[in-house]
């Protein structure tokens, strides 16, 4: 009887090993197996690398029309923004019917990963200001064109509809019992839309220098009726928001980062690193420990997706812009205070704020302003001389809450010689400011809700 216990336990020891080995090395494959080891209560880590890759890439552009497209979806995105606030302030009573939240979407980069038994690959929309992941699939009442076969459940081995008891059904903002299944619905303000069945599925993750990371039940959205232009760069949406739904917040350690290089640099691919492998342990060199900023995530109730900050003010050349201290302030109703959003180009800031920047800066510019606002798209733009090299630019610094953030230049100047301007990547917000991913260039941004934190760490991200 010892000998057999004893049997036991080696047996369980050396498997617990492998398991270790797995996970360790991220270039190692991952098994579904090794990960439901979640569902008996041992923690393994999990954590995987993706490429990004922007929606603009591979397209023949010209500097100045890649720029206008980004300028152009950001100011759509802003809308949307601003469309969800809108609708999350009004309480309609009991008499008044519901009326379906309007979500963010419209993302500026593609990942590409792979669902069901067996795998089938497809390319999603990243989103840090929505939750729900989705695509579409088969029966089809409604789809629109993409690049990849459209999923069909029936295919795979481990699909499963969720019930409408179930937890996750109930962290929809809009849903409906429909056969026993939970219904699902999204709308993205511009007419765009997915209506599906909310689903548990297997989906695999990876690199194309590492092994896939299979996870199973990721809980997603299959969408059967979907409709509108916003989505047709790829099959669905990948949600990194702070909801209940989002695929960071269903794996283990809900924490990823992600770096994206210059926006100038058309061949470099960007990097997403989820779950254990989002350290700044592993992806920082000891040079750039000292200029790691930290600022804590601020909870909003009204909009719990959205990556809050705390921005108490802002320098320019040395002065500290004299804008009230309640500015960026988070208010009591949910309105105002300032987020950070990979799918928003430009910064956006609140018109006092804006006001004051724009005021400092052309007073401490020494070129003449120029009228750039229908070819280039930006409102504060000077007269680029035709040594560029000698324009010498005012520094800016973020003061976030615990983090002064100082932008080197090509984060918020944007040069055009064919146009002959030099502009400030910025502009004017409504209620809600926004950082925007100019700002975030060539910066490994680690978003951890655990800590409840962001992290800001110079990185060249062509080399990550």
């Amino acid at each position: 009887m010892a000998s057999a216990i004893l049997s036991w336990l080696s047996f369980v020891l050396i498997t617990l090993g492998v398991l270790g080995a797995l996970f360790v090395n991220p270039s190692c494959s991952t098994s579904r197996r090794a990960l439901d080891l979640h569902d008996h209560g041992l923690q393994v880590q999990s954590g995987f690398k993706v490429t990004l890759k922007h929606v603009d890439s591979g397209k023949n552009l010209t500097r100045l029309e890649r720029l206008q497209r980004r300028i152009k979806r950001g100011r759509k995105r802003l809308q949307r923004l601003n469309a969800m606030k809108l609708k999350s302030s009004t309480s309609p009573d009991s008499h008044t019917k519901v009326e379906t939240p309007v979500h963010a979407g419209l993302g500026e980069f593609l990942m590409t990963l792979s669902i069901g038994t067996p795998a089938k690959s497809f390319s999603a929309i990243v989103d840090t200001g929505s939750d729900l992941i989705w695509t579409q699939c088969e029966p089809c009442k409604q789809c629109y064109k993409q690049p990849t076969p459209i999923f069909n459940p029936k295919e795979s081995s481990t699909f499963s509809k969720v019930s409408c008891t179930s937890e996750l059904c109930d962290a929809l903002p809009s849903s409906k019992c429909t056969n026993k299944s939970c219904e699902y619905y999204y709308t993205y303000g511009d007419s765009s839309s997915t209506d599906g069945i909310l689903a548990t599925e297997t989906f695999s993750f990876g690199d194309e220098d590492s092994s896939d990371v299979s996870i199973p039940k990721i809980s997603f959205g299959c969408g059967g009726d979907n409709e509108g232009g916003g989505f047709n760069q790829g099959a669905g949406l990948v949600g990194l928001g702070r909801g209940t739904l989002s695929l960071v917040s269903q794996l283990k350690e809900p924490k990823f980062s992600y770096c994206l290089p210059s926006v100038d640099d058309t061949q470099s691919t960007s990097t997403l690193l989820m779950g254990s492998l989002a350290s700044l342990n592993s992806s920082t060199s000891s040079s750039d420990v000292a200029n790691i900023k930290t600022t804590p995530l601020i909870k909003n109730p009204s909009q719990p997706t959205f990556y809050y900050l705390s921005l108490e003010g802002i320098t320019l050349g040395g002065t500290r812009l004299p804008i009230a201290k309640d500015t960026f302030t988070l208010g009591d109703d949910g309105g105002g205070g300032l987020i950070i959003d990979s799918g928003t180009t430009l910064t956006y800031l609140a018109e006092d704020a804006y006001d004051a920047v724009v005021k400092e800066f052309t007073s401490q510019m020494e070129l003449p302003e120029k009228d750039a606002i229908d070819t280039v798209g930006l409102d504060l733009c000077f007269e680029l001389p035709e040594d560029a090299t000698k324009v010498e630019v005012p520094k800016l610094v973020f003061h976030f809450k615990d983090a002064d953030l100082e932008l080197p230049s090509e984060n918020y100047m944007i040069a055009d010689s064919d146009v002959g301007v030099i502009c400030l990547a910025a502009g004017s917000a409504g209620d809600m400011s926004v950082f925007g991913n100019y700002q975030q260039q060539n910066m490994l941004v680690l978003h951890d809700l655990v800590k409840e934190t962001i992290s800001f760490v110079p990185t060249k991200c062509d080399q990550l």
